[in-house]
């Protein structure tokens, strides 16, 4: 019988949780705002972790957001996260801006303009 989850599924898993926690706990940076860590995917060796982000209220434009957190918080993010999960070798982690919540809001706005107004 197969596993419903593979190890890197669980392990992506993991990572968003408390890679939250620790974002949530740590970074206080008035450009970045209010980060939410919406989707995390490793890869099958476990080598690179992908953490997919969106930013709330953050003095820096959103899609500069995820650069910001890999060149001055990447190190200091993966170093605690070593700390909490306990896996052989830690994926480097890689932030990159999630779209996904701006493409939602632009796909309702088109449905609103095809809906018949009353």
């Amino acid at each position: 019988m197969p596993r419903e989850f593979s190890r890197s599924d669980r392990v992506a898993s993991q990572i968003q949780q408390e890679l939250a926690d620790i974002i949530r706990q740590t970074v206080r940076d008035g450009r970045l705002g209010m980060v939410t860590v919406s989707e995390v995917r490793v890869t099958r060796d476990l080598a690179v972790a992908s953490v997919y982000v969106t930013f709330l209220g953050g003095s820096e434009p959103a899609s500069h957001g995820a650069r910001l957190l890999a060149e001055e918080y990447a190190p200091e993010l993966r170093r605690e996260l070593g700390r909490r999960i306990r896996v052989r070798n830690l994926p480097e982690l890689r932030f990159l801006y999630d779209t996904s919540l701006e493409q939602g809001m632009r796909m309702d706005a088109l449905l609103d303009q095809l809906s018949p107004h009353e």
